[in-house]
């Protein structure tokens, strides 16, 4: 499986507020617009994202991305061909909720089939505001909650405060999970080893790219291993801080056209 094409980009891109707009919850037009011509100059187009498979819009399906790098890097498919999966065993699994519950972290857990939340109502707004968009969007999060167990699941999103002990938890991790800071008591935690820099690499090694054409795009702490990886990285207009010492362009706000404005400059498009 080569692309021989020594002109091909391969473009990562992140989703929320990178492709999707923060403020209208919409991919702007000029995106899509951007993108097709981006394809139609042959280049490869990827989704690379902390969602997983799942939780991915119909409508970023119907753009005709090449692949999906889903999960932080524990879901990776190629023109609808999954070429890479690995989930938390479920012994593993039911272990790590236990302790989350000990621990008194409120969890998102994220699997490749459905989102499972708690069935109490969880301290953290942030949690309920997810959980409504899960059920909104995609009809997940609503058959199986946490507490009935006998699900796979891929990674974790916690919430974590000052009721939290979370020391104890993330101890009880170290020997298999890493543990990605998304600031103010978030963290996203997933298998040792899954990255989206990690996804990066599978796919430029399973296509034969020319890592000097890959390019990442995003506006996040979890995007900063993608950062490292893509010869050139391009931080939206709003970004976190943590991105800029990896970031060789920052680009424009999503709903301005930031995606078209970056593409152009790069000459992609």
């Amino acid at each position: 499986m080569t692309v021989s094409n020594s002109t091909t980009a391969a473009l990562f891109f992140d989703i929320d507020g990178t492709l999707i707009s923060d403020k209208t919850n919409k991919i702007p037009q000029s995106t899509i617009d951007a993108l097709h011509l981006a394809k139609n100059e042959g280049h490869l187009l990827f989704i690379n994202s902390g969602r997983t498979i799942c939780a991915i819009r119909p409508e970023l399906k119907e753009i005709d991305f090449d692949g999906f790098l889903c999960g932080c890097g524990t879901y990776i498919s190629y023109h609808d061909q999954v070429l890479f999966k690995r989930s938390i065993d479920e012994a593993r699994g039911n272990a790590i909720l236990d302790k989350m519950q000990e621990c008194n972290i409120d969890c998102i857990v994220e699997g490749s089939e459905d989102i499972y939340f708690p069935r109490y109502i969880s301290r953290f707004a942030g949690m309920e505001k997810q959980r409504n968009y899960y059920k909104t969007y995609f009809g997940l999060a609503q058959k199986t909650h946490i507490e009935d167990r006998g699900f796979i699941f891929d990674k974790l999103f916690a919430r974590t405060d000052e009721e939290s002990d979370k020391q104890a938890f993330f101890d009880f991790l170290s020997k298999d999970m890493d543990i990605i800071d998304r600031t103010e008591g978030r963290y996203e935690i997933v298998p040792k080893g899954c990255s989206k820099a990690a996804a990066c690499d599978y796919i430029v090694k399973k296509l034969g790219l020319d890592p000097a054409n890959t390019y990442a795009f995003g506006d996040s702490t979890n995007d900063t291993p993608m950062f490292r990886y893509a010869r050139h990285a391009v931080a939206m207009g709003q970004h976190d801080k943590a991105l800029e010492p990896y970031t060789e362009f920052i680009t424009k706000d999503v709903e301005e056209g930031g995606i078209a404005h970056a593409l152009e400059h790069y000459g992609l498009i």
